[in-house]
């Protein structure tokens, strides 16, 4: 009798085992499909706008075409893609949570060591050409040419986008804290130059909206994380872990994720939309002297969507495993969260 009832025991653990193992399958699955999509959807939205391909709603037209297909399998291989990579690593939620958020962290790492030179390099430019000194320095065409946006957006600032990928690949700090260091120094230097010297020019006030655009919106990510952004409490505090978990899931998923695919689907639409547009035709503001870096801030709401998606696909998992009791919940300082 004894027997039997250890076998029936032994046999109810293993189905909840089971269960609870295809349960875990299936959120990794949807959170590792999520970015899967979101990178299928980049690189056919690059593949509609500079190479003119037809987009995957033409496959459901009368006219046949070859490419709108190979777009859709685009998005069927980032599935299987991510359904090989669940099934073939088995992880924990909080372990592909953690993964998640390292990759977030060093994107936003990189593009902090971007913004910087980018700042530097650009203020530097207008600083020279406002002045008169660039043709002293460089040749009359080359002048010229850093005078036009289609010049300098390529041909400065997208190697110091590469060097700030490098870099962040070999760096640990996010520097927060010494961007806006760096803004408060420029927006001083606007004041001295200002009301002591009578001195200023647009680059400068420039400098300081593309820096402190950067710190607010690439910085969204790193404070979802520590929970730092201001929650609407008033029956969230006194609730339980698991009760926790799911209010977090659910907000990730019908909230963060969707409001974070709204703002790409959006903004990068069309060859106007509000992302794509600038971003397409180096936009800069009507001061001719000012930086080149206007079309820079539309892009900046297209990494605050990504990267603000990434942490939700990652505080989804985590807010799961809350749900589940899985072991290594994360601690937030009280100092940082509200």
């Amino acid at each position: 009798m004894d027997s039997a009832n250890q076998q029936t025991y032994s046999l109810a653990d293993a189905n909840n085992e089971y269960r609870a193992d295809v349960k875990n399958q299936l959120s990794r699955f949807f959170s590792w499909a999520m970015l899967a999509c979101l990178v299928a959807y980049l690189v056919n939205n690059t593949l509609v706008h500079s190479k003119k391909w037809p987009g995957v709603k033409a496959a459901f037209t009368a006219d046949f075409d070859w490419r709108a297909w190979a777009q859709i399998g685009i998005y069927a291989a980032a599935l299987l893609i991510a359904w090989l990579f669940v099934k073939g690593k088995q992880n924990s939620l909080r372990a592909d949570a953690a993964t998640i958020t390292a990759i977030n962290t060093y994107i936003i790492r990189s593009l902090f060591w971007a913004v910087f030179f980018i700042g530097l390099a650009d203020m530097a430019i207008s600083f020279l050409r406002v002045e008169g000194f660039l043709p002293l320095l460089v040749d009359e065409q080359l002048a010229k040419d850093l005078g036009r946006p289609q010049f300098r957006g390529p041909m400065v600032h997208l190697p110091l986008l590469a060097l700030g990928f490098l870099l962040g690949a070999v760096t640990r700090t996010l520097g927060f804290h010494w961007l806006a260091l760096l803004i408060v120094i420029a927006e001083l230097a606007i004041v001295i130059t200002r009301f002591i010297f009578s001195y200023e020019q647009a680059f400068m006030g420039d400098l300081v909206r593309f820096w402190y655009a950067a710190l607010f919106l690439f910085a969204s990510a790193y404070t979802l994380l520590h929970e730092g952004h201001v929650r609407v409490d008033i029956f969230y505090s006194s609730m339980r872990q698991t009760r926790k978990g799911m209010v977090n899931s659910f907000g990730a998923v019908f909230f963060g994720m969707a409001l974070c695919w709204t703002i790409i689907v959006i903004g990068l639409g069309g060859k106007s939309s509000i992302i794509y547009g600038p971003l397409a035709n180096f936009e800069v503001s009507q001061s001719g002297f000012g930086m080149y870096t206007k079309y820079w801030m539309a892009g900046f709401l297209g990494v605050f969507a990504v990267t603000m998606l990434l942490q939700f696909v990652s505080q989804f998992l985590e807010s799961v495993a809350d749900v589940r009791r899985h072991p290594g919940a994360r601690t937030v300082a009280t100092e940082i969260a509200h």
